[in-house]
C-alpha cells in the first residue's frame, strides 16, 4: 500500500511481514509527512525498491521467504538506498551481521518513535549531502576536512594521524553506526580484523582529545557490542 500527498516529501518503503508493526508505522510516518509504502515479504519489499525507489527502507530481518540479510546483500548490489533495520533480534551477532552486509542503522524492537524518527532524518541528511560539506560542525567540535584540522570549543586539537583517519571515517559517515570491522578495515586493513584492541585504544585517545567528559563521551558514542557513531546533534 502507498500513501501520497506530496512528491517533494521523502519517500520509505517499510518492508515487515508483521501486520501491526505495519499499521503503526503508517500511522506514525504519514504523521510525520512521510509518503509510505508497505510490502509484507522479501521479494515484494526488493520489487518495491525498485520501482518504488525509497529514500528510506525500513526493514525487518525476520520475513517469511527471504532473510533480512539476504534483502540487504541484493538491495546493496545495485542501490545505496540508507536501510534501517527494525527487527527483535538483539543479538549483537545480529546487529553486526545487518550492519556489515550494509545496513545503515539498527533499532530493536520495540523502540520509540522520537527516536526512530531521529534516525530516519539523520539518514535523510546524508543522502541530501550528495557532496559532503569539508566542514564538519557538531556542538563544539569542528573538523575542516581540507585542512585535515580539528576544532574543538575553538581551539585546535592534534590529532595522530591514525586518529585523524578514524575521525574522517566517523565525519564521512556522520550519524551512521559504524562496526568494529568495518573501522578496522577502512583504518587498517582487512589483516588487522581480528585485532580489535588498537581500535578500542585509538578512541579512547580520540575521546580525550575532543570530549568534554572522555567518561561521557558525546560525539563518538558506543554502540555496545556492534561499533561506534559519530552523533550529529550532540546533546
Amino acid at each position: 500500500m502507498t500513501v501520497e500527498r506530496s512528491e517533494n516529501l521523502p519517500r520509505i518503503l517499510v518492508i515487515d511481514d508483521e501486520l501491526a508493526i505495519r499499521r503503526f508505522l503508517h500511522t506514525v510516518l504519514t504523521a510525520a509527512e512521510f509518503i509510505l509504502h508497505e510490502a509484507q515479504d522479501g521479494h515484494a519489499g526488493l520489487a518495491a525498491a525498485a520501482a518504488f525507489r525509497p529514500d528510506v527502507i525500513l526493514l525487518d530481518l525476520g520475513l517469511p521467504d527471504l532473510d533480512g540479510i539476504e534483502v540487504i546483500r541484493r538491495i546493496r548490489e545495485w542501490s545505496t538506498v540508507p536501510i534501517i533495520v527494525l527487527s527483535v533480534r538483539d543479538r549483537e551477532d545480529d546487529k553486526v551481521g545487518a550492519l556489515d552486509h550494509g545496513a545503515d542503522d539498527y533499532l530493536t524492537k520495540p523502540f520509540g518513535v522520537g527516536e526512530l524518527l531521529a534516525r530516519i532524518r539523520a539518514a535523510l541528511r546524508r543522502t541530501l549531502q550528495q557532496t559532503p560539506d569539508p566542514v564538519f560542525r557538531s556542538g563544539d567540535l569542528q573538523v575542516d576536512l581540507n585542512l585535515r584540522t580539528v576544532n574543538v570549543a575553538g581551539s585546535e586539537v592534534q590529532l595522530t594521524p591514525t586518529e585523524y583517519d578514524i575521525l574522517r571515517l566517523f565525519v564521512t559517515h556522520a550519524g551512521k553506526v559504524l562496526t568494529h570491522s568495518q573501522i578496522l578495515k577502512h583504518v587498517w586493513g582487512v589483516a588487522y580484523l581480528e585485532q580489535p584492541h588498537l581500535l578500542r585504544v585509538n578512541i579512547s585517545n580520540l575521546r580525550r582529545k575532543i570530549e568534554a567528559d572522555p567518561a561521557r563521551p558525546r560525539h563518538i558514542v558506543t554502540e555496545p557490542g556492534v561499533g561506534y557513531r559519530l552523533r550529529t546533534n550532540p546533546e
